[in-house]
This record gives C-alpha cells, structure tokens and sequence, in this order.
C-alpha cells in the first residue's frame, strides 16, 4: 500500500485532559474513512493530519513531508473541507462570488481576478459535482439544496489541485439519500487521483456496498486506533 499518511503514537493534549490518542496508523492513496463517535477528536486529527493543529506528540509524515516542521508544505498540497466554522460559505453570496474569492486566495497577489461566468462555474465544480446540477454563477447560497452546498465546499478546496482531500463529518449531510450522493462523489474524486480523507461517525457499510465503493476504514476510539483496512477485512 502507498501510503499518504504515516502517524506514530500521535497525540494531542491540553491540560484538561486528552483530545486524541496516541494514535499509530497508516492511510493510503484513495478514499480512506476515519470513522470516531463525537468527543473522539476526528476533527482535530483531521487538522493536524492537513497540516493545521500542532500535535502534542509522536511522529507524522503525510505525503513524505515531516509534521509540523513541514506543515507550509503539506497545507500547499491539500484540501479541506467540511469544517465548521473554517470553510463554511456565506449563505447570502452568490456561488460565482464563492468561486472569485476562492480563486483571489490561490493566486498570486499580482493576478488580475476576472468575474466568474457559468462556463466558470461548470469548469471547477464539474469535477466534483458529476451528474449533480450545477448551480448558474448568480446563484445565491441559500438557495442550494444540502447536497449542492458541501459539494461546492468541496469544489473551492480542489481548486488548486491538491494530493490530498480532507472532508470532516460526513453526517453534516442528514438525508440518507443526499449522504450517498456525497459518498458516491468522494469516491469519484479519490478515483480521479486526488486522495480523499473523510471522516463519519461509523462506517456506513450497506450504503458503500450499494454504491460499490470499498473504502480504507480507520476505527478511532478513546483508547487509539485501528488500521486502515479496506471494508472487505475484518479490523481486529
């Protein structure tokens, strides 16, 4: 297996107590799921796996770059999405000016930011949203359905084409049917090159079943982790 992701008794703590670990685990290319019940510290794992939280201690290595003396490095080269708080769109912007900002933040600071038409639109979000209708630049955000608005998320966070997609709480996405979509869309982005780390609950079995996807699973409870299997082994 190639491994993105190589973690060693990888822990985060403040004085209150522990977030996460320690933690010893290995994730490939593709779609990978961390799967962890709340209060486990998903989302924190997930950030420093991306380069943005310090750990505490022990070792990690994504994408061969040493975290966190390497961090500018692996931020460069992934994406996340999902976050509350960090990548959540004003609801009352429209989907082209979403797109501007985001294309004014990987650019140089030179760059001259054009406005963004539909052929825009459909040219980022193509990749990303498949057989999903893809909202008109106009669009406000407010007026996209569930499904729409985490796809577009994750739409902005590839646009500077990254080795490594982080996704954080699947279940953000209530309705079942919209979560196959976006399971059915990660697995396609993993499929296309760029590695995809999401992170749920539980594992959702009888839906990746369905939709044939066979992700790499990575149990996380307070106690430490799993490694990463594909869903056809049993984790011991």
């Amino acid at each position: 297996m190639q491994s993105t992701v190589r973690a060693h008794d990888l822990a985060l703590r403040f004085k209150r107590g522990s977030v996460y670990g320690p933690l010893s685990f290995e994730a490939g290319t593709g779609l990978t799921v961390l799967c962890g019940p709340t209060g486990s510290g998903r989302t924190s794992l997930m950030l420093t796996l991306a380069g943005r939280m310090k750990p505490s201690e022990g070792t990690l290595e994504v994408l061969g770059h040493e975290l966190p003396r390497r961090a500018r490095r692996v931020q460069k080269r992934t994406g996340i999405s999902g976050f509350h708080d960090i990548d959540t769109l004003e609801e009352s912007v429209t989907v082209g000016a979403a797109i501007r900002e985001r294309t004014a933040w990987i650019s140089p600071w030179w760059a001259f930011i054009r406005s963004v038409d539909d052929t825009e639109v459909r040219r980022v979000c193509a990749p990303v949203f498949g057989g999903v209708p893809i909202p008109a630049a106009d669009t406000v955000i407010w007026d996209l359905n569930e499904v729409q608005t985490v796809l577009l998320r994750a739409a902005l966070a590839v646009m500077n084409e990254p080795s490594i997609l982080f996704f954080d709480q699947v279940e953000q996405v209530h309705a079942p049917e919209s979560r196959r979509i976006l399971w059915q869309r990660l697995a396609c982005v993993a499929a296309a090159g760029t590695s995809v780390i999401a992170s749920a609950t539980a594992p959702e079995t009888e839906m990746w079943a369905e939709l044939g996807i066979d992700p790499a699973v990575v149990v996380m409870t307070k106690a430490g982790m799993t490694p990463a299997l594909p869903l056809n082994q049993e984790t011991r």
